[in-house]
């Protein structure tokens, strides 16, 4: 029965093909794209990129914002894992001199060893990665992400609590949380708004180079929750006398 309608149905041509493939990938990677001239200005000037500024930017999209940052700094490195956008970002940013592409995964790329910015409009899924990848580059200065504005606000203490990965940063970052998104600025709309997220690496870290590892283990330490209690958790293996006095 089947049979008989086929010669009904119209063939999809290999454009609306090549459209749904591309709508594939952008959900398997979860990227939803700014095309608002306005918004992009607001990111890059939340970055505070001097001239000089050599920027990495992770998922480069359709180029939208790799041009801005183009404009407004020395350098930028535009990584770009779909293969079909990493192709034609070469013939889009043609008039843009100091653009390098690279196509690839950046959370397998190497930092630089000289002193660098990353900014970015990044997939959702991969937030906590590229996050952590900015957090152990040592040459990096700062990293602008628009992120989910919950995981921006949660990171930076707007609800009033922070969370284990700000903590054991802190010394050594400071973390802002930037200008909001509409979500509607998007496409394809996500279900929730978006934010700037800002790391800026603090100018010397508020503790001695050789405590930050210390410093961590007891931030982890205190991060467990046994004993139901900051206090109960650090009194293990600790005199109490000692931890009542660093909590006073």
């Amino acid at each position: 029965m089947a049979s008989h309608h086929h010669r009904h149905h119209r063939e999809p041509s290999r454009r609306s093909g090549r459209s749904a493939r591309r709508s594939d990938n952008r959900r398997a990677l979860s990227q939803n794209f700014l095309r608002d001239a306005g918004v992009l200005r607001r990111i890059v000037r939340a970055a505070e990129l001097p001239p000089s500024a050599l920027v990495w930017e992770p998922g480069a999209g359709e180029g939208r914002l790799t041009r801005a940052l183009a404009r407004a700094s020395r350098e930028v490195v535009a990584h770009e894992l779909d293969p079909a956008l990493a192709a034609a970002l070469p013939g889009r940013l043609a008039t843009e001199g100091n653009v390098r592409v690279v196509r690839g995964d950046f959370l397998r790329a190497r930092p630089p060893a000289r002193p660098f910015v990353v900014v970015g409009n990044i997939p959702y899924s991969r937030t906590t990665d590229i996050v952590r990848w900015c957090l152990a580059a040592r040459a990096l200065t700062s990293a602008t992400l628009v992120t989910q504005r919950e995981f921006a606000r949660r990171r930076t203490g707007d609800f009033g609590t922070w969370p284990l990965l700000t903590v054991q940063s802190w010394p050594e970052f400071d973390w802002r949380l930037g200008p909001r998104i509409d979500r509607h600025h998007f496409d394809p709309v996500p279900r929730t708004d978006s934010a700037v997220l800002r790391l800026v690496r603090r100018p010397a870290p508020l503790l001695p180079p050789g405590e930050l590892a210390g410093y961590r283990a007891l931030v982890a330490e205190g991060f467990t929750g046994v004993g139901g209690s900051l206090a109960a958790t650090l009194r293990r293996g600790r005199p109490t006398r000692r931890v009542r006095a660093a909590l006073a």
